[in-house]
């Protein structure tokens, strides 16, 4: 048990937030017993105050787990930090099923398909030492093989990509969670906002634990908030809509500005003399821009608010106004006007690129703007485009490097598993689901978090993602990269050995991976 100095400590409550365990409160630190602790020794490096310190450890009544590098000693009846191992009667057991491919059965493509996936698997220890499982079988008369473990990534990331036109932040922001930097913003693609979590210099940094542990969240489908300096306020859920500012936003951008224009222009024509589609990132004019032209229509004299990029095409910046923009105040949609093409009584629509706003005015004599009612054809364009557009949502991405000590659990030689991955002899697969693999050196791969099983990604203090990663090949393949081959098992003998679930059993339900 950690010892906490009631005389330094201020009460700021880092540790109880951040202990992975998630069980002991600092004023059970305080009064002793604190039973569940497995010092990880993650407040010791954490406190900011110097008030906790390491005694000297003692494991009489507890097991310790030489798993990874962080080697809790875990109570009778608990389990450690990354939650995958336990302190079953004294023996060292997994916390977790061991997860089967649905799928499994005869091969209908030229992809072998992993024989068990590494959810559930544990890790190699030590690094030299063969996967936890290395299981063999005969698919259409072919021998398989595949290779599992659960392995901690120090380098890896989640990039978070939120369907939204409100405005988040500007590129290069700082994310917090709980105060502390757990990412940036990276880009905006077409109206989904990229943010980045984790990365090697975060994940080592002061809030290295908060970003692991927000990453893990994220993945696992857990409801996580998250602030941007300068920007939103974020509550995210793979799956769902966001939450900006409080603000659960319907529908993202059917293009930008000069996008949407270019696809509604036969419904803007008939509106108005002149339409403005306003957004953040480029705000199209329809008279000026090439769809109004090919429509037969001259400029109108009206210039949009922002900075001219190409014909009809204008910067905006992004706000809290309408469709994300700056902008509040429609009248504000117009930067000026030239008296030689614009004319007393000319109309302006204003939308945005969800359909969801709409402003008819007119030119007066004095050339001031009115307000009027919302025609029926400009309720049919903002319909239109919202029925082109599609509803909020956040998803992610799991980026990490396979690269590492990892490898030797599968051969003796882990340069031929790089060459194996990337000539395609070999099938790289996280939690059963297909990845994207990166070219060039090492192997670096991208998976998408919703084709995972629930709770198939833990984070440890160290602080690093646990994945759970397979590699499946042919028999004759495996013998080729020097692989162990002195370890290989029958499925059916690691199944019998093993309670086990399908993926499908988890489409929904977690309970049986989260412990």
């Amino acid at each position: 048990m950690v010892i906490v100095h009631a005389e330094r400590c201020t009460g700021c409550r880092l540790c109880d937030r951040e202990c992975p365990v998630g069980a002991i409160t600092i004023e059970e630190r305080l009064a002793v017993p604190g039973e569940a602790c497995v010092h990880c020794m993650l407040c010791v490096r954490l406190c900011p105050h110097d008030a906790i310190s390491e005694p000297e450890r003692a494991t009489d009544q507890g097991v310790r787990c030489n798993n990874c590098p962080v080697s809790c000693d875990i109570p009778l009846g608990f389990s450690g930090a990354c939650r995958r191992y336990a302190n079953d009667r004294g023996r060292l057991t997994h916390t977790r099923p061991l997860v089967v491919p649905a799928h499994y059965g005869p091969r209908r493509q030229l992809v072998l398909d992993p024989l068990i996936t590494g959810v559930g698997a544990g890790t190699s220890a030590p690094c030299f030492a063969p996967a936890p499982y290395v299981v063999e079988d005969t698919v259409d008369g072919i021998d398989v093989v595949t290779v599992v473990s659960e392995v901690p990534f120090s380098y890896c990331g989640v990039k978070l990509k939120v369907d939204t036109n409100l405005f988040l932040g500007e590129e290069g922001a700082r994310i917090r969670r709980d105060g502390r930097v757990v990412g940036r913003v990276e880009t905006e693609e077409y109206g989904s906002k990229m943010l980045a979590l984790g990365g090697v210099t975060t994940l080592h940094g002061a809030s290295g634990s908060t970003a692991a542990r927000t990453m893990a969240d994220v993945c696992n489908h857990r409801r996580v908030q998250i602030k941007i300096e300068g920007g939103a306020r974020l509550t995210v859920e793979i799956g769902k809509s966001p939450l900006v500012d409080g603000v659960e936003p319907d529908l993202m951008r059917v293009g930008c500005g000069s996008a949407t224009t270019a696809m509604f222009a036969p419904y803007f024509e008939a509106v108005a003399d002149e339409t403005i589609v306003l957004d953040p990132d480029i705000t199209g004019l329809l008279s000026e821009h090439a769809a109004g032209r090919a429509l037969g229509m001259t400029w109108s004299g009206v210039t949009p608010t922002g900075s001219k990029s190409t014909a009809g095409r204008y910067f905006g910046a992004g706000g809290s106004g309408i469709g994300g923009t700056s902008i509040t105040d429609p009248v504000d949609a117009v930067a000026g006007l030239d008296p030689a093409a614009a004319r007393p009584g000319m109309t302006l629509f204003i939308t945005d690129t969800a359909g969801e706003s709409g402003f008819l005015l007119r030119l007066r004599a004095d050339y001031g703007w009115e307000d009027l009612d919302l025609t029926p054809k400009a309720l049919k364009a903002m319909a239109v485009i919202r029925e082109s557009a599609q509803p909020t949502r956040v998803s992610a991405l799991l980026v990490a490097g396979a690269g590492g000590s990892a490898r030797s659990g599968v051969t003796k030689l882990p340069i031929r598993l790089n060459e194996a991955v990337h000539d395609g002899r070999v099938h790289l697969t996280v939690g059963g689901a297909d990845v994207f693999l990166y070219p060039g050196g090492g192997i670096t791969f991208a998976v998408d978090v919703e084709r995972l099983p629930r709770g198939a990604i833990t984070w440890v203090p160290t602080p690093a993602l646990v994945a759970p990663v397979e590699y499946t090949m042919t028999r004759e393949t495996y013998a080729r990269i020097e692989g162990h081959l002195e370890a290989l098992r029958r499925r059916s003998d690691v199944l019998a050995e093993r309670a086990h679930v399908t993926l499908s059993d988890h489409s929904e339900d977690t309970d049986e991976i989260e412990h």
